[in-house]
């Protein structure tokens, strides 16, 4: 496909829910070593009530075989709220502000969860939790896919909000002890521009206020660099936190 016709493509897939599915044969990831999937649902399973924090389309909770007598999860984004309730039918699926507050009372689960958030309400999770409960993540670790930021927008200063020392230090300040920090840098390919323009247009971290209006020069040209020097290659990097909440 031409340049317009992979943009046009990429342009037009829906942005609800957090299914990466359509990225199949066009951009790939290294997943982390410890399989947080896996460790939520066996987390999952022994929770009486659980939380899950910014939940997406529910998918990753959705995944798991057992589920708590009490779960409920929190979105912000409308349509995603929508998706969410069609993947965790027995759930309690509420719109909430990603910062908090959250629309719970006090010590009400013994599991928090949280995949990929935008931010972490430290002192809303420690208000939550019951003593002896757990809050448990995966995140997004400062840098991520820095390259491909760079080449849309040229080099960019890299920032410590998503330090995973940062999040101990946060952690910490609301209450919690960490129990296990994890960190890793996985490799991610752009196969074409299509999957860059709607991975620019789901992940709006990335490039703030992209557009395809906006940057199609530099679309252009990358374009133009994949078909002439293959794909186009970033790192991401990812942290896994454990937070108890002393009992």
């Amino acid at each position: 496909m031409g340049f317009e016709e992979l943009v046009s493509e990429g342009a037009a897939v829906p942005l609800a829910g957090w299914d990466f599915s359509w990225f199949e044969g066009r951009a790939t990831e290294e997943r982390p070593p410890w399989g947080y999937a896996s460790l939520i649902a066996e987390k999952l399973a022994r929770a009486d009530a659980a939380l899950d924090l910014q939940t997406g389309g529910g998918e990753v909770t959705a995944s798991a075989p057992v589920k708590p007598a009490l779960l409920a999860a929190t979105e912000s984004w409308r349509p995603n709220v929508l998706v969410a309730r069609r993947h965790l039918p027995d759930a309690l699926v509420v719109q909430a502000p990603d910062a908090g507050p959250l629309p719970f009372r006090d010590e009400l689960f013994d599991l928090v969860i949280s995949r990929h958030p935008v931010v972490t309400p430290w002192a809303e999770v420690a208000r939550v939790l019951k003593p002896g409960g757990t809050y448990f993540s995966q995140q997004i670790g400062a840098g991520s896919n820095r390259e491909l930021t760079d080449f849309m927008m040229g080099p960019q200063p890299v920032g410590r909000a998503r330090d995973p020392q940062v999040a101990v230090a946060a952690a910490e300040a609301a209450g919690l002890v960490v129990d296990d920090l994890r960190t890793q840098a996985l490799r991610a390919e752009f196969l074409d521009v299509g999957a860059v323009v709607h991975f620019l247009r789901k992940v709006l971290w990335t490039v703030p206020g992209f557009t395809v209006e906006l940057y199609r020069d530099r679309l252009a040209l990358l374009h133009e660099r994949i078909r002439a020097e293959g794909p186009f290659v970033a790192h991401v990097h990812r942290f896994l936190i454990e937070a108890r909440k002393p009992g």
